[in-house]
């Protein structure tokens, strides 16, 4: 009994060790890599199968930096690793329970050139795509720098320049602005989408005339398009939150600091900006690419916060920005120009220091409310203000004969006071060492009111637009300078010797309002007869007062204004104006739409009314200008297709010249640059032509784009300059010229090869 109940025990012990040591695991771990680059593969498939009948014991995935760890019993398997775009790898393993973990090391996928050659085809999307007056262009087709901003997306789209002002011209039509998802972005300002958005963010970009909001909702051409760059957002980012940041700091103390911020959520958008630099980064953030140097660019430190909103429901669209800029230069400028006369070249040198600070800070909002289907009110008010503060001082010099066949460098041979023997001294006709000093304060509002109502569903509507604004500058400028004419002698025999030391004041004001109602009336099936009166009244103030500080020998532009300085106003240098318009512009059209064309054309009549009430010195004036001007239009438009269509344009506008330029007065400010007025300038009337046309292929992914531009004035108000030999100063006139004209044409053509893979781009 004894021997049966042992012999138990010894069986149940046995099975009971064999159960545990079957149930222990064992450990396999790794690392996946890439073939080409050895970058980590993450969510790469790990199995082991078991043999000998390769059924799946365990599986897992990687994890982003491509490590794995799956576990599984003692036995015999095979580690099968495979990923999309990658050949398979397998590997025979042999799990024991004595070696409780397996490292297998590195797995390195290589790449399946057939999945990827055929990947590629798939993927591959047209560079650019046109649906009437509307180009596109995809995004991922053209490769920019990793964390690059709009700019460098922009710079490789064909047709595209972006100078180094940050102005935009697409197919030779300057992009007027910005906007994402057809919003504005802070206001459409093109320099701050160019340096904010990331090229990560955007799928797709396209450009169009955009039209005003009259034109979009009454149909009423007003002549006020714009040019628009509207980006499409990857769908992706149009959910949570998204951004960037960038910070660098160099030699010579120089540093560069940005960051944006995105929340987006469906047609809800939130944008905040911020940016600092003082590497000549003139956009609203810092950029790469270092500075851009050019003419008078010195250097410039600029600091930037800003906010921008937009939301949409069914009946309400609202949008907004909020902007503060800082703007912060110094320039040091050498200059040397040499002028053509007829009697002999006129040679000017000048060196220059200038320090400027300048901030800014705008606001705008923009809603659009449809109440109901009939009704639609939009309202647009805006707000800005600004303060320069600015510190320059010059020395410069004319010369009657080329002042480099005597000296090296003549810019060393301006500063009078510090010469002892005058190399020049046999050339000079003038010499002028100046400082001066001016501080300025700006404030600015505007509002746009505009609601129309439709009146039936055949096309008769009625529109009210209102607008108006208030502007209020004050500036001070304090200014000491020396001016020697060397071919002019004094009464005493020597050179004569003009000194001005002055300190001017110029607080101006304006405000203008306007009332425009549009009225559009079907007469026949897709025919209407559109109707619009406005009237525009403007006013504006400038009251100028000049004082002589010469009886303060001791006072200095840096410092205050010594007491009894309002004794001494200089009357011939002073400036009052009040100015009053009167615009009435009444305009009737008539407008088919078919088919295949549209057509309108159309006249408008601008009866004008101006006074002016002036005194400069001795010189009063009260005068009043009456004026009928007319133009015509026509805008036909052709299409053969939704993606191929002609359009022709005609526009004639007059032009009237300023109150100021008509009077028979001497402005001699500036006694080196003097301006008379003309009274006898006729107004001027411009001429422009415009052809467009536009074809695509979709399925040759060809395009062709041109348009021709002609434009030609009668009566040009320009600018006569005459000479003075004696003082080497100049004698500006604006007079009347005819001959004036401009021509522009474009042809732009792009196609993809036979295999999609490339594309051939051509812009003239």
């Amino acid at each position: 009994m004894k021997k049966l109940i042992l012999l138990l025990l010894l069986v149940c012990t046995g099975t009971t060790l064999s159960w545990a040591q079957g149930s222990k695991r064992v450990t396999v771990s790794g690392t996946v890599v890439d073939g080409d680059d050895k970058s980590p593969i993450a969510q790469a498939t790990v199995q082991l199968l078991s043999l000998p009948d390769s059924t799946m014991a365990v599986g897992n995935v990687t994890n982003n930096n491509g490590v794995f760890s799956v576990a599984a019993r003692p036995g015999k398997y095979v580690l099968k690793i495979s990923f999309v775009g990658y050949l398979t790898q397998e590997k025979p393993l042999q799990l024991t329970a004595g070696k409780p973990s397996v490292n297998v090391g590195t797995v390195t996928l290589p790449t399946d050139d057939i999945m990827l050659g055929e990947a590629i085809v798939v993927a591959e999307a047209p560079q650019v795509t046109i649906s009437e007056d509307t180009i596109g262009y995809n995004a991922s087709a053209y490769r920019t720098p990793e964390g690059a901003m709009l700019e460098e997306l922009v710079k490789k789209l064909p047709g595209a320049e972006v100078d180094e002002d940050g102005n935009i011209k697409i197919n030779g039509k300057e992009v007027k602005k910005i906007m994402v998802d057809g919003k504005e972005f802070f206001g459409g300002d093109v320099k701050t989408g160019l340096k904010n958005l990331p090229v990560d963010m955007i799928d797709k970009l396209k450009t169009y005339d955009k039209q005003s909001d009259l034109a979009r909702i009454t149909g009423i051409d007003d002549g006020e398009e714009e040019t628009v760059l509207d980006l499409t957002v990857k769908k992706g980012m149009n959910r949570g939150w998204f951004g960037n940041a960038d910070l660098a700091y160099g030699t010579e103390d120089r540093y560069m600091a940005r960051m944006m911020v995105n929340h987006f959520v469906d047609k809800t958008k939130f944008s905040l900006i911020g940016s600092a630099n003082n590497v000549n980064d003139q956009g609203f953030s810092g950029g790469g690419g270092g500075p851009r140097w050019r003419r008078n660019n010195g250097l410039v430190a600029t600091k930037t916060l800003g906010a921008n909103f937009a939301a949409e429901t069914s009946k309400l669209d609202i949008g907004g920005s909020a902007r503060y800029n800082y703007r912060g230069a110094d320039i040091i400028s050498t200059n040397s120009s040499e002028r053509f006369l007829q009697n002999g070249n006129s040679y000017s040198n000048s060196n220059s220091v200038n320090r400027n600070k300048n901030i800014n800070f705008n606001a705008n909002f923009r809603l659009e409310w449809k109440p109901d289907s009939m009704t639609n009110i939009i309202f647009r008010p805006n707000f800005s203000y600004g303060k320069t503060d600015n510190a320059s001082g010059s020395e410069s010099g004319t010369f009657n004969a080329d002042p480099y066949s005597l000296v090296t460098n003549p810019n060393d041979f301006l500063n009078f006071d510090q010469m002892t023997d005058d190399p020049l001294e046999d050339i000079r006709v003038n010499a002028t060492n100046d400082a001066s000093l001016s501080k300025s304060k700006s404030v600015s509002t505007e509002a746009t009111l505009q609601l129309n109502r439709k009146l039936n569903n055949r096309g008769r509507n009625i529109t009210f637009r209102g607008r108006f604004s208030y502007g209020d500058n004050d500036n001070d400028q304090y200014s000491q300078s020396e001016t020697r004419y060397y071919q002019i002698q004094s009464i005493l025999g020597g050179d004569s010797i003009l000194y001005r030391n002055q300190y001017v004041t110029t607080p101006t004001h304006n405000y203008n309002y306007s009332a425009q109602l549009t009225y559009s009336e079907p007469i026949a099936r897709a025919t209407f007869l559109q109707f619009r009166y406005q009237f525009q009244y403007k006013y504006s103030e400038s009251d100028k007062t000049t004082f002589d500080m010469l009886s303060y020998p001791d006072w200095d532009i840096n410092g205050p204004l010594p007491p009894g300085y309002e004794t001494h106003p200089v009357d011939s240098l002073g400036k009052y104006a009040e100015y009053r318009y009167y615009n009435h512009d009444a305009s009737v059209s008539l407008r088919f739409i078919r088919e295949k064309y549209q057509l309108s054309a159309g006249m408008s009549f601008q009866p004008q009314h101006s006074t002016l009430s002036y005194k400069r010195g001795d010189y009063m004036i009260d005068t009043t200008r009456n004026v009928f001007n007319f133009a015509p239009n026509i805008d036909f438009r052709y299409r053969f297709s939704k993606v191929s269509q002609l359009q022709f344009m005609y526009r004639g506008r007059s032009s009237q010249p300023s109150m100021e330029n008509l009077l028979p007065i001497v402005d001699n400010s500036n006694p080196l640059n003097v301006r008379v007025g003309n009274p006898g300038l006729k107004p001027a009337f411009t001429h422009s032509m415009r052809l467009f046309y536009n074809t695509y292929n979709a399925e040759l992914q060809r395009g062709i784009v041109t348009h021709v531009n002609f434009s030609a004035t009668q009566n040009s108000i320009s600018n006569s300059t005459v000479y003075n030999e004696q003082t080497g100063g100049r004698i500006t006139t604006p007079k009347n010229i005819n001959g004036n004209w401009s021509a522009f044409g474009m042809f732009g053509f792009n196609t993809a090869l036979k295999n999609k893979k490339f594309t051939i781009n051509s812009f003239s």
